[in-house]
């Protein structure tokens, strides 16, 4: 088994709010992409290997976008996620377009990673101290039946031009999750943080850790995620809109005792774009970062 982690990056999304692939968008000032920052940072925390997940569509124009850049920098590998992946043909519906979700996205690369592995999102900047932070527990702390995922405060993970989706977890006194709630619209109302939702609304504190979806996990993991994805199946025939999402596989190991999962404090940075307004902030940010040094003028040369 290698000892340096890798990188596992959940590319294969539409971007459907965004109103583009914005996994391919140019946000840097050479025209990078978000993700090239996050394969930056990580190579430079110590990531031995790069692995997207992407639809059999996005395939050739992902290698296209990456393989240039990076290609002997990291090795990297690419694993396809479609509607048949890990589905038994019993359970294949030709009515459902909806991709299975992030869990099931994790679970289509089983067979390509056998190290310790962190899993992103390809169009959230992460900041290199999440990197840090999680490139070192994968390297001396994660263990078989314990995980973890970078947390970020809540306050610093909105945007300003609508509502958006975050994971808030409830932690114990040793800083591992208790459980994690999603919260699907959560936006700054009046100076305070309100989450709306099934006719209430409750105010998050500004601190409350949040998921943004950036996870490290023993790959001991992959019998537990195929398990569980197997009771999903069963249970969600009929359903051609049900999602398999990571917080429920950690909930799930949590609520069994099968598993702990450590919220890492590396989550200082934050931006992504959820919509098309949210662009020019990240433009803007990539920009200041460049010129203050923390990233070269060019990133690959």
């Amino acid at each position: 088994m290698q000892n340096k982690p890798t990188l596992l990056v959940l590319a294969a999304g539409m971007g459907s709010r965004y109103g583009g692939n914005k996994q391919i968008d140019g946000f840097g000032p050479n025209g990078e992409t978000i993700l090239e920052y996050s394969i930056y940072d990580a190579i430079r925390a110590g990531f031995g290997k790069v692995v997207f997940i992407v639809r059999q569509e996005i395939l050739e124009l992902a290698k296209e976008k990456f393989l240039p850049k990076i290609e002997g920098k990291i090795e990297v590998d690419f694993v396809l996620q479609s509607l048949t992946s890990f589905v038994p043909e019993e359970f294949q519906n030709p009515d459902r377009v909806k991709p299975y979700g992030t869990a099931h996205a994790v679970l289509c690369a089983k067979d390509t990673i056998k190290e310790p592995f962190a899993v992103i999102n390809a169009d959230d900047f992460y900041g290199k101290e999440a990197f840090e932070v999680i490139g070192k527990f994968l390297s001396n702390g994660v263990q078989p039946n314990l995980h973890a995922m970078v947390g970020y405060a809540i306050q610093n993970v909105l945007s300003e031009h609508g509502t958006v989706s975050r994971g808030v977890c409830s932690m114990n006194a040793s800083n591992q999750l208790i459980g994690m709630v999603e919260r699907t619209a959560i936006a700054k109302e009046n100076g305070k943080i309100i989450a709306n939702g099934d006719g209430e609304s409750i105010e998050i504190a500004e601190g409350t850790p949040v998921s943004m979806n950036f996870w490290g996990f023993h790959p001991a993991v992959f019998q537990q995620i195929e398990k569980m994805w197997d009771e999903f199946l069963l249970a969600n025939k009929e359903n051609i809109k049900s999602e398999f999402f990571i917080p429920l596989v950690a909930n799930n190991l949590i609520e069994s005792g099968e598993g702990a999962v450590e919220v890492l404090q590396g989550g200082k940075t934050w931006f992504g774009v959820t919509y098309t307004e949210d662009k020019p902030i990240v433009i803007d940010s990539l920009k200041k970062m460049h010129d203050s040094g923390e990233y070269p003028a060019n990133l690959w040369h």
